[in-house]
């Protein structure tokens, strides 16, 4: 499809131009009111093609073919738009053109978006022209997995989309203790959508963890042919059954100590007793 797209370059000036006397049969085929179209012909629409980051440059015309002057505000919808006038009047039998600007947004996948230049008069009677963009360039995926850590309840994570393109990721979650597999789930689609350069912190629940036990976690995830994995190790202690124990330790032993110094006291003489026996 041909680029209706001009490089950016002159001012954006507005021009007007001054209608001809229609015959009256073209007069009838004309329609009431004034009209918003594309300016240089007969386009159904803009079209414009760069690389993310790119100013492009195109013109719309409001036609006004009655005997009274019209004043309209214009206005993009969509996408980012910069016209050469917000609002403007425009004198009976006259066109006005004016130029705007359209820019593909900086780090943008590959791909169209669309939008619409609009004009509104003062009676809210309101005309459109659809706007078509392509940002063109290279289609990369590419994505990381980071800040991979075990919680007790459960696994986060982030996903970094480090490519030109949209991606909806597939993930899979393994963990291995010392006496084998405690978790194992199948690949399966992400409820996520991320743009060129997003960055989600997700949550995987893990119920049914080890009670005691060192695990290795892996996540595997892809998307659209990238592959990123992940690993990190947990240990599960059950500290509060532990130091229950412990205490149960602590007190055992104490009471041990005691009953032996209390079966030593009893096994020893007293002095008192020593004395009264040793008569000469």
């Amino acid at each position: 499809m041909p680029s209706a797209v001009r490089a950016l370059g002159p001012p954006l000036l507005l021009m007007l131009t001054l209608l001809g006397t229609a015959s009256p049969a073209a007069a009838a085929a004309r329609p009431a009111g004034w009209s918003l179209a594309p300016a240089g012909g007969p386009r159904p629409s803009f079209y414009a093609e760069g690389v993310p980051g790119t100013a492009l440059q195109d013109t719309v015309a409001v036609t006004n073919p009655g005997r009274t002057p019209v004043t309209v505000r214009l206005r993009g919808t969509g996408l980012p738009v910069v016209l050469a006038r917000a609002a403007l009047t425009v004198p009976a039998r006259t066109r006005a053109e004016v130029p705007f600007t359209v820019t593909a947004p900086s780090g943008s996948a590959p791909g169209d978006r669309s939008g619409a230049i609009e004009a509104r008069d003062g009676t809210g009677r309101t005309a459109r022209v659809p706007v078509r963009l392509r940002i063109s360039g290279p289609r990369l995926a590419a994505l990381t997995v980071e800040h991979l850590a075990v919680h007790p309840d459960g696994i986060t994570y982030q996903l970094v989309n480090r490519g030109t393109t949209v991606l909806v990721p597939t993930l899979a979650v393994r963990a291995d203790g010392t006496f084998g597999r405690v978790l194992d789930r199948a690949p399966r689609p992400l409820p996520v959508r991320l743009a060129p350069g997003a960055r989600r912190t997700l949550s995987e629940p893990w119920h049914g963890r080890p009670f005691l036990d060192r695990v290795d976690v892996r996540l595997t995830v892809t998307a659209d042919g990238a592959h990123a994995t992940a690993t990190t190790a947990a240990t599960f202690v059950p500290w509060g059954t532990l130091g229950a124990l412990a205490g149960l330790a602590a007190t055992a032993a104490f009471l041990v100590r005691r009953r032996a110094r209390r079966t030593r006291e009893s096994e020893t003489p007293s002095r008192e007793a020593e004395l009264t026996g040793a008569v000469a």
